[in-house]
């Protein structure tokens, strides 16, 4: 690092997120690999800076000194370094980003001009995996200045079908279970040529990529999209070109450059779907998909034209074609509820339901939180918890409030769990949107430990964790990607786990022997951690085994959701994807055991699991589904499914024996289960 560099200034060091050893580190990395042919010893301290600079969307000022030496060393060979030209997208994206201090501006602003002219060598000397190249012609987007590029955030992937778009009128969030389906030809017609009379002028990379977008790359019948997208090109990505303008150049890049070559083509015709418009259900107004993927774009305004309109019945009736088998199957075996029971379609009695009364009090989204507390030789209690910061506590058996609203916690209350202490009995724990986490008893309403806020994020996930000392120790997870192991009696945190720092989603223990118990976490990027809390070093795996990679490869299996569930005399981990499909694996060699259960229906993403245990010790899986308001229940040992069909959201699950507590937009109620499900 050179005497200029401004990470050597003496202010530099008072910036947040890094220190100058770290970038050092990455440098020193960067030099190897520059001259070797291959390796990927640099990611390890690349990605240790980036958790460092980049928390969810929160870009920290240190980010502005340390990355202009890393990008000048970068550039040099541009094609090696392609997760760092990824990586920088998103910061240049990130929509908490603190100003660029005065005496580094130019310095930086320089260092992004350098980044795009290396981010577009890097794309056009190497073939990328189809997934990683939209990520990287999306970031070639962003350092070129373009508002589009905010769309890295939406992770797109390939073997993901969901669509999360944001109305710019009203912002309400509309979720599109089945977005991503491979046309077999252009569902609408392509955008007007753009009227871009701010080209860029001068030399830029650009005019390159237009080369590559030939004839033929997307097929004959998707030539007006690539038209679209060359023009973009040529003019060297103005800041004034209309979104849906720019994914059509982002979609021409992949087909050109995705490998494998049918990959790249499959992925960009999803990729074309973006340049739609889109009816939003809640104000009507219709916008261009490419406005509701990105934080305020500039110059988005209601559409009123004649390009085809789509609605998210559009999407999910495109999806229901291929699923139509399935679903007439889940028909065929479905329940549903008339008054307090299930019904089978013959009338046969399946179920009951035994509704909480006044659940949900002063609560906007409902109860969005439970878990089941059994203290010693008294009656199983169950918790819940919506957004007003209150705990409630009632009887199992009936829904008799018990203790409540436990008046403590000065936000939302996010997650719940049970935690046995050393003397046998058991408290609740219960953790917030502002990182408080607080512990009470649950007999007298008291709390044992007042709740606490932290810096570490929304506390998203609970569990109680035992490991062979003798100790259970309370862990949890946050949305900015904090695991830590916690003292069950004071909450003080112990250990850390998680040390890649992928925000977490879910969280759950998997015990795999008396007294010891492993950690599974989803993060929000669908991949699955598996950590052993016994274990001081969190580098070290200790008795935790990854889950197979080619398995989750193979299975496209991107996972929201996790749990533990009983079978055969062990316990497995289960994992439930967005579209319902769910596996179960083995925790001891982190393969994946029997078939799993497929997808539900397109409008059906899973939102909840739990685990239970019906008559005749038969275990079980429920998954609930907040947009769908529906129940599935599968029978591993079975195959047997039943579909349960619900007028209320489904939030979250909690399991007790043989019956189900749910949360939902309402309220609480319980399903208890009888007779067998098929």
């Amino acid at each position: 690092m050179n005497a200029k560099s401004p990470l050597n200034r003496p202010r530099r060091r008072e910036l947040d997120g890094v220190a100058l050893e770290e970038v050092k580190e990455v440098l020193e990395a960067m030099a190897v690999r520059a001259e070797a042919e291959t390796g990927d010893e640099w990611k390890a301290p690349w990605r240790r800076l980036v958790d460092g600079l980049l928390h969810q969307e929160t870009l920290y000022n240190g980010a502005y000194a340390a990355l202009p030496p890393l990008v000048d060393a970068a550039s040099a060979a541009p094609e090696k370094f392609v997760d760092l030209w990824i990586d920088v997208g998103f910061m240049v994206t990130a929509e908490g980003r603190d100003p660029v201090p005065t005496d580094l501006e130019a310095g930086f602003r320089a260092s992004v001009r350098l980044a795009e002219q290396a981010a577009v060598r890097s794309f056009l000397a190497v073939g990328t995996p189809a997934a990683q190249c939209a990520h990287l012609a999306l970031s070639c987007v962003a350092l070129a200045g373009h508002h589009t590029g905010q769309a890295l955030w939406q992770f797109f992937d390939p073997r993901e079908s969901h669509l999360s778009l944001v109305c710019p009128g009203c912002d309400t969030d509309t979720e599109i279970a089945e977005f991503f389906v491979d046309p077999v030809q252009p569902p609408f017609e392509a955008p007007a040529l753009p009227d871009l009379v701010h080209v860029r002028q001068g030399k830029h990379p650009w005019d390159e990529v237009a080369q590559t977008l030939h004839e033929g790359v997307l097929g004959e019948q998707w030539e007006p999209f690539l038209r679209v997208g060359r023009a973009v090109a040529m003019a060297g990505v103005p800041s004034a070109a209309p979104g849906e303008a720019v994914l059509c150049l982002v979609a021409g890049m992949v087909a050109a450059m995705g490998t494998p070559e049918g990959a790249g083509r499959e992925w960009a015709r999803k990729l074309l779907l973006l340049t739609g418009c889109f009816r939003c259900p809640h104000c009507a107004q219709t916008w261009t998909i490419a406005d509701c993927l990105t934080d305020a774009p500039g110059g988005a305004s209601p559409r009123n034209h004649h390009r085809q309109t789509w609605t998210v019945d559009d999407w999910s009736a495109t999806a229901a074609a291929s699923a139509g088998v399935r679903q007439a199957d889940a028909a065929a075996t479905g329940l549903h509820r008339e008054g307090t029971a299930l019904l089978a379609a013959d009338g046969t009695s399946r179920g009951r339901l035994t509704v909480f009364t006044d659940s949900a009090p002063n609560t906007h989204d409902g109860v969005n939180a439970l878990a089941v507390v059994s203290p010693p030789g008294l009656p199983r209690l169950v918790a819940g918890a919506g957004d007003g910061g209150a705990v409630w506590l009632r009887d199992v058996a009936d829904g008799r409030l018990l203790q409540g609203p436990l008046p403590g916690h000065p936000d939302r209350v996010r997650s719940l769990t049970a935690l046995p202490l050393p003397d046998g009995y058991v408290v609740l724990a219960s953790g917030g949107d502002t990182g408080t986490i607080a512990l009470w008893d649950p007999l007298s309403g008291r709390a044992v430990r007042e709740p606490v806020g932290n810096w570490l994020g929304v506390v998203v996930g609970m569990c109680a964790a035992a490991v062979p000392d003798g100790r259970t120790l309370l862990v949890t997870g946050t949305d900015r990607g904090a695991v830590r192991l916690r003292d069950p009696s004071t909450g003080e945190s112990l250990a850390r786990l998680n040390p890649y720092g992928r925000p977490i989603a879910s969280i759950c223990a998997v015990p795999i022997s008396a007294g010891h118990t492993l950690i599974a976490a989803s993060d929000t990027q669908g991949d699955v951690h598996v950590w052993d809390p016994a274990v001081d070093d969190p580098w070290e795996r200790g008795a935790a085994v990854p889950l197979s990679k080619q398995a989750l490869e193979d299975l496209r299996h991107r996972v929201a959701v996790v749990t533990a569930v009983p079978l055969h005399g062990r316990s497995l981990l289960a994992t439930g994807d967005r579209n319902g499909a769910v596996m179960l694996w083995d925790p001891t060699t982190g393969d994946p055991v029997g078939d799993g259960l497929s997808s539900d229906g397109p409008d059906s993403p899973l939102t909840a699991m739990t685990a239970l245990t019906l008559g005749g010790r038969r275990p079980a899986l429920v998954t609930g589904s907040k947009q769908g308001r529906s129940l599935r229940l599968w029978e591993p040992e079975t195959g047997t499914v039943q579909h349960i069909a619900l007028d209320v959201a489904v939030t979250c699950l909690v399991g007790a024996d043989a019956d189900v507590i749910v949360g939902h937009d309402c309220g609480v109620f319980k399903v208890s289960f009888t007779g067998r499900s098929g």
